[in-house]
């Protein structure tokens, strides 16, 4: 039955082939100015969905992060990456409405602060947020003693119109990632591992919020302007999934303290694991039965996973993985067509399904369906 309802999905294949995924709607542009550094900006006029931030951009291309590089070469698991900084501007909806701020990626700590800060304090860097101590010659126990908690610093910047040709800042968002495994190296060349807790993480990650206030305070630029902090515990580097943000508080401009801090209830689930089948057991079933009905249409595909994000417990979303060795472009239509239908048939409409076909590191297509909507769009890679 599966198969022939597949069957009668190809015309809306050949449509979806060559069609991105895009809002249709027209792009109308304006030219501004970015008082802080009177340089030409680009402001859309609409976004690419009611829920994206409007992104301020160069005269040529979005504006690039003074500490883009930063966060790839602090955070060792790429999925943590992505998630800490998609995550940011997710958390930063409930103060700053993507109706009416445009957003940026941050312009005023640099690079080289943020290395610093990073750092461990010194005589030589007193910026350093890591706790003091000389690595060439500590012990093991030194390290454990005095672990290097944060990760990563990760600015956004959210502004709004002026007038009809200024944009200002009205609100920065600042994340702060911290280590869950903080792995060390003894002078004598052994590798050791120190686990943290989510409560010790907490702790710590509200005094460094405290002190990075501090400092964007010391900042003319900014020391009348909100800022939203947010916490992130990473996962392992070897981690299948991203790791989690554990609390968020809000400064109104000119504070000088971080309070009210709200606790965030998110959390990434492997699909299959035994943490999905112990406490998500109804999700870990559909997504075995989900499993077992493309490996009957494919018995060769191997490593199939997925990615559920819960939010206060509920699931909002799925994203699964489907890697298989294709032999001609109508292999990759057909088993498209096929898991189209399982997804319509076999989840349930209250959270979104993403599943991602790709052979080897190549993608062949996708298949995308929102919560509260019975089809899914589809796009197959050319």
């Amino acid at each position: 039955m599966r198969k022939w309802h597949a069957l009668l999905l190809s015309s809306v294949f050949v449509v979806s082939a060559c069609t991105p995924v895009f809002d249709n709607r027209e792009e109308v542009i304006q030219e501004t100015k970015d008082e802080n550094n009177n340089q030409s900006a680009i402001v859309p006029n609409y976004s690419m969905s009611e829920e994206d931030y409007r992104m301020i951009l160069t005269e040529s291309s979005p504006k690039v992060s003074s500490a883009r590089a930063v966060t790839t070469n602090q955070m060792g698991n790429r999925m943590d990456i992505d998630e800490f900084e998609s995550g940011l501007r997710r958390h930063s909806k409930e103060y700053y409405n993507p109706e009416k701020y445009f957003f940026q990626p941050g312009q005023y700590l640099s690079d080289g602060t943020l290395l610093d800060w990073l750092s461990r304090k010194s005589s030589t860097k007193e910026a350093g947020l890591n706790p003091e101590l000389d690595e060439d010659k500590a012990t093991e126990e030194d390290f454990r003693e005095k672990p290097r908690y944060i990760s990563n610093i990760v600015e956004q910047d959210y502004l709004v119109k002026k007038d009809e040709n200024v944009v200002e800042l009205k609100g920065l968002t600042i994340g702060i990632s911290l280590r869950t495994v903080y792995n060390f190296k003894t002078p004598d060349g052994k590798s050791f591992s120190e686990d943290h807790s989510t409560s010790e993480l907490l702790k710590k990650g509200k005094e460094y919020a405290g002190e990075i206030l501090k400092r964007i305070r010391e900042r003319e630029e900014l020391n009348n302007v909100p800022v939203v902090f947010a916490l992130y515990e990473e996962e392992e580097a070897s981690s299948k999934v991203p790791g989690k943000f554990l609390s968020k508080a809000y400064v109104k401009g000119s504070d000088m303290t971080v309070d009210g801090w709200d606790s965030i209830k998110e959390k990434h689930i492997l699909f299959p694991s035994a943490e999905a089948k112990k406490d998500h057991f109804d999700d870990s079933q559909i997504f075995s039965d989900f499993r077992n009905e493309v490996s009957d249409y494919f018995p060769n595909f191997v490593g199939m996973i997925a990615n559920g994000f819960y939010v206060n417990n509920d699931l909002r979303q799925v994203s699964i993985e489907i890697p298989i060795q294709f032999q001609s472009q109508s292999e990759v239509v057909g088993f498209t067509q096929y898991v189209y239908s399982l997804v319509v048939e076999m989840f349930p409409e209250h959270y979104d399904v993403q599943v991602n076909i790709h052979n080897m590191d190549e993608p062949e297509s996708l298949i995308v369906r929102k919560a509260g909507e019975t089809e899914p769009f589809v796009h197959i890679y050319e």
